[in-house]
């Protein structure tokens, strides 16, 4: 049964009242409840039409510079009582952690915004239905397109609530909406696949599905016919689904907790040039109906928007209280959380700002090169930034796209990497994370072909 704003803060002080009863100097709760409706079908036939409701309590204690953290998806009185005996006998015994602790009065959130991060229309099931069958009929219309792997369509509304013992208290409620399809072109062992999707806050926002549908089944259709590309050092365009993957690697470099451990490959970069000049890159909490948008994070301090990256150079860790005690720093706002581990570090609405190029220019300066659409592994080194994925896509040449390509491998380091990228100003915000076309010089493509 779905509990409301003010019965869930009533419950969180009460859990939280009852740790420091038992002997917890500093506890923190969290309350997190969910709904979602998904369906899926194939070749136009349901197979699958849910609706799912989850709720869970985190409740971390703290004695001392000991730290524990318990969860349980029952609210019954007596369950959590146990709950707190057990967390409460847990930091009694566990190792000392110098860097962990609550925010500080004086450091908590004074304004939160307004995010506009719920759409409050519950979709019926028919319009998912909707939504996939005509994704799905306009990819399968697609003249190659021979089978379907099929269509999605989902919805999903999310509950967060935090209360700590130093006197803080906010929850936020977020939406998505979301559908995708897959599927293949061609006959025998010469097929190939492709998809396209569409997510959102709002499902006023959701991209027309016809032309989703059209969008994945002319992808597969472009892919026939694919050759392995020639060995050697070449420009590489990242179309934007998949230049985020370069965005998130940059993210994850700079996590306050890899940072702290001396385990990321820029950690000696901090205020010196890593992109080239004018490229910024973009954390921003309170992005209007932003995918990652919240009020504030997840230890109860303000967020904000950062610029990561200012016209080239690093200027901030993502941090949280923990990592940011290790470094001598002050929180960047950037802590996550869920409900069954203390806080962590982590970005929002990530963006590379669109450049001063079109993407056809980008790509016309090129005479021979690689146009990435698909990645595939994780050959990544967070240590030392080497880089070595899969990828798929197509041959550009004399400033053309020429033909089909798979079976290649883009390698290189990423510090290199993105010291040589070059974006386009075609950002549009359709991910978590998002770029605009990126053309990165001299990265090595291995494929072996003629």
């Amino acid at each position: 049964m779905p509990i409301s704003k003010d019965d869930a803060l009533a419950l969180l002080d009460s859990v939280i009242a009852k740790a420091k009863k038992a002997g917890a100097e500093q506890v923190d709760a969290l309350l997190a409840q969910s709904t979602s409706l998904s369906h899926a079908q194939r070749l136009g036939e349901v197979e699958k039409l849910e609706r799912s409701e989850e709720q869970d309590l985190g409740l971390r204690v703290l004695i001392g510079k000991k730290q524990a953290v318990v969860s349980s998806n029952d609210f019954d009185s007596a369950t959590l009582d146990q709950l707190v005996e057990r967390a409460v006998a847990m930091a009694k015994v566990v190792p000392d952690d110098p860097y962990c602790g609550l925010a500080e009065p004086m450091q908590l959130v004074t304004q939160r915004p307004d995010i506009d991060s719920l759409d409050p229309q519950e979709p019926a099931p028919e319009r998912l239905i909707e939504l996939a069958r005509a994704a799905e009929e306009a990819a399968r219309a697609v003249k190659g397109v021979t089978n379907s792997e099929g269509a999605e369509a989902g919805w999903g509304q999310s509950f967060v609530v935090l209360a700590g013992s130093n006197g803080f208290s906010g929850a936020y409620e977020r939406s998505s909406h979301s559908y995708g399809v897959s599927v293949l072109a061609g006959e025998g062992v010469s097929m190939e696949r492709d998809y396209a999707f569409s997510q959102a806050v709002y499902g006023g926002d959701l991209r027309d599905p016809a032309e989703v549908g059209r969008e994945a089944g002319e992808q597969a259709v472009r892919r026939l016919g694919a050759r392995r590309p020639k060995t050697g050092r070449y420009p590489v365009v990242f179309d934007p689904r998949v230049g985020n993957s370069l965005l998130r690697h940059f993210a994850g470099a700079i996590n306050g907790a890899a940072i702290a451990r001396g385990t990321s490959f820029l950690k000696d970069k901090l205020g010196e040039m890593v992109f080239a000049d004018g490229i910024n890159i973009i954390d921003d909490p309170h992005r209007p109906r932003g995918l990652a948008s919240k009020p504030f994070d997840a230890e109860g301090l303000a967020n904000r928007k950062h610029n990561l990256i200012e016209n080239g150079r690093l200027t901030t860790w993502l941090l949280d209280l923990s990592t940011a005690r290790q470094l001598g720093l002050e929180s960047s706002g950037h802590a996550s959380r869920g409900t069954g581990g203390p806080p962590h570090p982590s970005s929002t609405n990530l963006y590379l700002a669109p450049g001063k190029i079109t993407r056809d220019s980008l790509i016309g300066e090129i005479k021979q090169g690689f146009y990435v659409t698909e990645m595939m592994g994780t050959g990544v080194n967070g240590v030392t930034g080497d880089y070595s994925r899969g990828a798929a896509g197509f041959w550009i040449e004399n400033g053309e796209i020429a033909y089909p390509v798979s079976e290649a491998t883009v390698a290189g380091n990423l510090k290199d990497m993105f010291a040589k990228l070059t974006p386009a100003d075609d950002l549009v915000f359709r991910y978590g994370a998002n770029t605009p076309t990126l053309r990165i010089d001299g990265a090595t493509v291995a494929g072996g072909g003629a």
